[in-house]
């Protein structure tokens, strides 16, 4: 994988093999950032990266200034290679390992972007709980953004917050956010 933009633009990092990962490809990555350098300003951001697996986003949002990142991940060599990673590059990056589910039970901070890559083979159901805890925990600061990759088998459209979605290859984009209608109508 390499870094699409930003500091470390064109640095290639490279996972070990045995890492239980299926990386966000470059097109996909480069395409969800294009997206995101319209609607934020990188160097403000408080990032969650759910399923974080090798960093690959986690190192983007770096590369490109933000400097509060969490990046959470169950596997333990996944959290060890993004400590690794994150101190060689001198990046900011807080990564837990934790159950993401746990994670967003718990978690008391909000963000401005969470991103999810979970395994595609994940249920309906399994996919859908992560928006459902992010919002039912106001863990998405009001003009935060959620993005869940999945498979176009995967359906989220119907979820509450749903504002788009992006098909790149074999993986598509969901984004989530509040709407000036849904603000007005929570203020009165």
């Amino acid at each position: 994988m390499r870094i699409i933009s930003g500091k470390y633009k064109g640095r290639r990092i490279t996972a070990p093999k045995k890492l239980p990962v299926r990386p966000t490809t470059d097109l996909s990555k480069e395409s969800l950032f294009n997206i995101l350098n319209h609607h934020f300003n990188f160097s403000e951001l408080t990032i969650l990266d759910l399923f974080s697996g090798t960093g690959n986003i986690s190192y983007e949002f770096a590369s490109r200034g933000s400097e509060e990142i969490t990046s959470v991940d169950t596997d333990f060599g996944c959290v060890n290679f993004i400590k690794q990673t994150a101190k060689e590059f001198d990046m900011n990056i807080n990564p837990v390992k934790s159950d993401v589910y746990k994670f967003l039970e718990k978690a008391k901070t909000s963000y401005d972007v969470i991103f999810a890559d979970p395994p595609y083979d994940f249920s309906q159901e399994q996919f859908e709980k992560i928006a459902e805890l992010v919002f039912q925990n106001d863990l998405l600061n009001e003009e935060g953004m959620l993005i869940i990759e999945h498979s176009p088998q995967t359906k989220l459209e119907h979820l509450p917050y749903f504002s788009s979605s992006r098909k790149y290859g074999s993986s598509i984009f969901s984004f989530f956010e509040f709407t000036e209608e849904e603000d007005t109508n929570e203020e009165e």
